[in-house]
């Protein structure tokens, strides 16, 4: 939503992008076609069929949370060994075809390993999802992947754009690295991704990585199929995840989505840094804490919320309610109001526009009367007067003062306050803002003059503005 503001700003002057009518829906999944049949026959049988009917009321949902550990464990594991039979059928025999090593290619398939911990990573390859990112620094990654007393194997897949130059060679380098002899059989690229293949990857792996370049991840739709069977999130916090993670901040794991590097080189070292410390001192622990019963009571706890706090926000259904909610209802409310009465609505609105463009030329300033800056401390009262020839808009002319606060070397729009018409002689009218300092810091504001009129759906529909 705010990246698409910003896209847009230009189109509208005299405002700022913080001010944007510009809304959005955060994309959302059709859980009975992502959720593997499996998951949806716990569902029904644990939450009941209406889970499926009220997809996205976290409500529905809060059974989750009375089923037993043991079971989810047992739907993970045949899930993850649904996986790895399924890599094993489907690209043993294509990687033979491949004139590969046969002695290289049963080494792969005999190392993958249903109990290590599988970390998926598959999407288009383009550059700014950063597939490089956890190659960064291979010492590091293969101490990672061959720890025999926590098992760690990732798991590649995806395509690039035939244009894509770039994405291809990430695609390359990859596949050159899965075949290193430390990275044989724990980093593996399945090849010809398509849907049989991401399905069996959201339902089948642990973890889903996600590392995009900040903000330029739009959704990321692949970690909201991923949640919703079982799988657990670990992304930048950017696209849906932005949102999601703040559901439940124990359902899975996060990147910050500020920057400390404006040179992305040294970005994406610190970001793979961080994701190689959070996977050795927080991730790979806690899957590995198991009890007797051979799972990890805390991981079960994770995907326990990742379900139940987070899956019921980002379901085709919620997308739905979004859309009707925010947009399309107002819309048909609107739509009807202006064609009432053979559009008598409509008709005055179009009518009070040529009002206003015919006379927008024509209004002056004659004066405006405030407070020297240098007397103004925190908790006095600001008292602003504007003196305005209105060209006969009277009161269908609003004036307002628009303040930025500065942060971080940045403007941040901080409020914006209306006048009040104190006084009126002919078309000249005087507007007052008494203006109760409360905050301390620097700002900078200014006064705008704007056309007001209470049937515009937003003021950006008429955006005329002038700057005093």
């Amino acid at each position: 939503g705010e990246v698409s503001k910003k896209m847009f700003a230009g189109i509208w002057k005299g405002y700022n992008w913080q001010e944007s009518h510009v809304g959005y829906v955060t994309n959302g999944v059709h859980m009975p076609t992502w959720a593997a049949s499996e998951w949806k026959a716990f569902y029904t049988e644990h939450l009941g069929a209406q889970v499926f009917e009220n997809q996205s009321d976290p409500e529905a949902w809060k059974g989750i949370f009375k089923v037993k550990d043991e079971d989810i464990w047992n739907m993970r594991m045949a899930l993850k060994n649904k996986f790895i039979n399924f890599v094993r059928r489907e690209f043993k025999a294509r990687w033979l075809a491949n004139q590969g090593d046969p002695s290289a290619v049963m080494e792969i398939v005999d190392k993958i390993n249903p109990n290590a911990l599988i970390i998926g990573f598959a999407r288009r390859f383009a550059t700014y999802k950063r597939a490089h990112l956890l190659f960064t620094d291979l010492d590091r990654l293969d101490k990672i992947v061959n720890n025999e007393k926590f098992p760690v194997q990732f798991i590649y897949s995806g395509k690039a754009h035939p244009a894509d130059g770039a994405g291809q060679g990430l695609i390359k380098r990859i596949k050159e690295i899965s075949k290193m002899p430390q990275f044989l059989g724990k980093i593996i690229f399945l090849e010809d991704y398509n849907m049989i293949v991401a399905k069996r990857l959201v339902t089948g792996v642990d973890i889903w990585l996600n590392t995009p370049t900040r903000p330029l991840e739009a959704s990321g739709t692949s970690g909201e199929k991923a949640e919703m069977n079982g799988v657990l999130n670990f992304s930048v916090l950017d696209g849906w995840w932005y949102e999601g993670y703040r559901f439940n901040e124990k359902a899975g794991w996060s990147l910050t989505d500020k920057r400390t590097f404006t040179d992305q080189a040294q970005q994406d070292k610190l970001d793979a840094a961080t994701i190689y410390s959070m996977l050795e001192n927080e991730i790979i622990p806690l899957y590995f804490a198991k009890n007797s019963k051979g799972y990890s009571p805390e991981w079960i706890q994770y995907i326990k919320r990742s379900i139940g706090d987070i899956a019921p926000h980002f379901t085709m259904k919620r997308m739905i309610d979004d859309y009707i909610a925010r947009f399309y209802d107002k819309e048909a409310a609107r739509s009807k109001r202006l064609v009432a009465d053979d559009f008598a609505k409509a008709r005055d609105i179009a009518a009070w526009k040529q009002h206003v463009a015919a006379a927008w030329d024509g209004i002056k300033v004659f004066d405006v009367k405030r407070a020297e800056a240098s007397n103004v401390v925190t908790g006095s009262t600001f008292v602003t007067d504007i003196i305005v020839d209105t060209n006969g808009l009277g009161h269908d002319l609003g004036v307002e003062q628009v303040v930025y606060r500065l942060e971080n070397g940045e403007e941040v729009l901080s409020r914006i306050d209306e006048f009040e018409v104190v006084k009126e002689e002919g078309n000249v009218l005087t507007y007052e803002l008494k203006d109760n300092i409360k905050d301390a810091g620097v700002f900078r504001f200014g006064y705008r003059i704007y056309p007001k009129n209470a049937e515009l759906p937003h003021r950006q529909d008429f955006a005329f503005t002038r700057w005093i």
